[in-house]
């Protein structure tokens, strides 16, 4: 793509940000409702549209109106208007992007949670704003491995945003939230497959500055991008939220590994059992495997 051509779609989306920005802006401050919830999808299909930046949905995503907080992996900027796109949402962000120019205030109308993870006490006060918005019905999409990776493996997800969804359930008076695994993988760059070698150049990880890599998605051209939406869990008072996120973190494992190879994983096969002796005693049924209660 030449700097032309970039600077001319550049130029659209801006133009396409001025004419949404003054009416979403009283949207949400006047309250909320149609405009409000939908103008920054809205931008953030033109922005994709522009750069030609395709997406394959997979799964069945929560129904309008239901609470859900999203558990998703992360891998680029590219991630935000790439989600933003699907439907209205919010997204749980460092407490640093909301002094980034421009992107901060991006991430401010789109309804951004900051966080500040160097005050063990802000987590509460963020947890208490999500339980709001979850009782609300709103979509809340929160990156649950704390940064961004390569977009090959996959980081242990934290489960201390999680506690959200009791803070919903114990302070905003519903019975239980939906816990939505979603994975995110970037797939083919001009129609041919990504390798193991090209993907991190999608990515956007680690101690790379942002300019390089925004300008490196410019320059490379068409992507796509698969995401899929995992099988839900179910979160009421007595689920233990490290239990549910290392099984969201296990589903989004396995839909990225099928997505960035091209077919699932192998299954675990156990190893052949011994011959039973003659005089040996009937086997025991297994027991089933139960997700054990809250204990914090």
């Amino acid at each position: 793509m030449t700097h032309l051509v970039a600077g001319l779609r550049l130029l659209a989306y801006a133009l396409t940000f001025l004419l949404l920005v003054g009416p979403h802006w009283l949207a949400l401050r006047f309250g909320r409702g149609t405009v409000a919830g939908h103008a920054p999808a809205w931008l953030h299909r033109v922005f994709l549209r522009l750069f030609q930046v395709r997406i394959t949905v997979a799964g069945t995503p929560p129904a309008a109106g239901e609470a859900a907080l999203v558990l998703a992996n992360h891998i680029s900027w590219l991630d935000i208007p790439v989600l933003g796109s699907l439907r209205p949402l919010s997204f749980v962000a460092k407490s640093e992007i909301a002094g980034w120019p421009v992107i901060g205030t991006l991430a401010r109308l789109q309804r951004t949670l900051f966080i500040d993870r160097g005050r063990k006490r802000h987590t509460a006060v963020v947890n208490t704003e999500m339980s709001r918005r979850l009782r609300d019905g709103d979509l809340i999409v929160l990156f649950a491995e704390g940064t961004t990776g390569d977009g090959t493996r996959l980081l242990p997800f934290r489960t201390s945003l999680v506690g959200a969804a009791r803070a919903a359930i114990s302070e905003g008076g519903i019975d239980r939230v939906r816990l939505q695994p979603l994975c995110i993988a970037y797939t083919r760059r001009h129609g041919l497959p990504l390798t193991r070698a090209e993907r991190p150049d999608v990515a956007w990880y680690g101690d790379m500055a942002l300019a390089p890599s925004v300008t490196m998605f410019f320059e490379r051209g068409p992507i796509d991008v698969t995401v899929t939406w995992g099988e839900p869990i179910a979160f009421s008072a007595g689920t233990d939220r490290k239990a549910a996120t290392a099984l969201a973190e296990a589903g989004i494992r396995r839909a990225l590994q099928e997505a960035v190879t091209g077919r699932p994983p192998a299954p675990v096969r156990d190893p052949a059992p011994e011959a039973p002796r003659a005089d040996a005693p009937p086997a025991a049924a297994a027991p089933p495997i139960l997700i054990p209660a809250a204990t914090a």
